[in-house]
């Protein structure tokens, strides 16, 4: 089991004297958290954090964790579904509760689709003043856009959404970006969101209450076992790894070497089979050439930047390895009926209709 944080978010080796003290101070006083949530955050990566702690209280028979909510100003934010959730105080409450005896254990950010818009210069200086202090902070989904964009990951190992992650990689050239469930990195948790959420809370209830008290919140979830963090997210290569090793590793290399892509050459010297031998593969298993299919798996990266950059069309072409604007507005155009162009400017024209919708059932949360 890890070691748990200190008061100050650091991990340290202590006697066991000393252990024990750490322990029972906790046990005394809890474990505050402060959410910061933003418009169109996921609901599904707030309610797998937060409902396995409110478990945890309940199996432990007592309120150890604990947890305000908070909005940029103090009013009810909306998630990406719609639900409106109320808030307890405006992003400016926090920086006095950093200073005070009500300072929060960790500072917990949940963020949307649109996260980009929402590192304000006030945000920025709240989540420095947390750094400084330290004051552990964790990034759910998205929100780890937010500490990059604040300078706080430098090269330092980090994770988010794999949708996100070329986004990502792209913008902040530093970061040393890992396809991990979440990282942690001193008293700075980077996680990828919706279940991924779930494991991370696990592991603080294992770290806080005990692995009894986690198991237990597994039963109750019907969740068989929470993971590591280590554990990747969804790549195209683990869908094959149960079937076919080899499949895995030639997709796992594809994957890797978007901006560069390998001749199938390369590939079967890497791997150690036949050029003849990896296409009875391809065909086998996804029924296409290995070509069709690493082009898939390029154009499916540059999608992701179209919808979620305002990288050029030549760069978004170099980073997946097409080399011209005009290669790769073609093959773009073959595998999505539109231009990068037309679909970067579908794919906003949908986000916005998607923001405006708000149904007049729409409910009304209390967190």
């Amino acid at each position: 089991m890890n070691a748990p944080l200190s008061m100050n978010g650091s991990r340290r080796l202590v006697d066991g004297r000393e252990c024990q003290h750490v322990a029972l101070q906790r046990e005394e006083e809890g474990y505050r958290l402060a959410i910061l949530l933003f418009p169109g955050f996921s609901q599904l990566s707030l309610s797998s954090f937060l409902d396995p702690l409110r478990l945890a209280n309940t199996v432990a028979g007592r309120r150890f964790f604990e947890w305000s909510v908070s909005t940029s100003n103090g009013k009810p934010v909306e998630c990406a579904c719609g639900l409106s959730v109320s808030a307890d105080h405006a992003f400016s409450n926090i920086v006095s509760m950093v200073s005070s005896s009500a300072r929060p254990h960790m500072v917990v950010l949940c963020a949307g689709e649109r996260v980009e818009a929402h590192a304000s210069a006030p945000l920025i200086n709240l989540l420095r003043l947390c750094r400084r202090d330290r004051v552990p902070m964790a990034a759910l989904g998205t929100a780890t856009w937010l500490l990059a964009q604040g300078g706080m990951l430098n090269d330092a190992p980090c994770t988010i959404h794999w949708e996100k992650m070329p986004a990502l990689t792209e913008t902040f050239s530093r970061l040393n970006v890992m396809n991990n469930l979440f990282v942690r990195n001193d008293d700075l948790i980077t996680c990828a969101g919706e279940f991924a959420s779930f494991h991370l809370a696990m592991e603080l209830v294992s770290n806080w209450l005990g692995e009894e008290t986690a198991s237990a919140v597994c039963h109750y979830t019907t969740a068989v076992q929470w993971r590591s963090g280590s554990d990747k997210q969804w790549s195209a290569s683990s869908e094959f790894a149960s079937v076919s090793n080899t499949m895995s590793e030639i997709i796992s290399l594809m994957e890797q070497h978007i901006e560069d892509p390998l001749s199938l050459h390369d590939i079967a010297q890497c791997v150690g089979y036949s050029r003849r031998q990896i296409e009875r593969l391809f065909d086998r298993y996804v029924s296409c050439s290995p070509s069709r299919y690493y082009m898939r798996l390029r154009v499916e990266r540059a999608k992701q930047l179209v919808e979620h950059t305002n990288m050029p069309q030549v760069e978004i072409a170099v980073a997946c390895g097409f080399g011209t604007a005009s290669r790769f507005s073609k093959c773009f155009r073959d595998a999505f009926g539109r231009s990068p162009t037309e679909h970067r400017l579908w794919s906003a024209a949908t986000r916005s209709i998607r923001r405006e919708a708000s149904p007049d059932t729409v409910a009304s949360a209390r967190i």
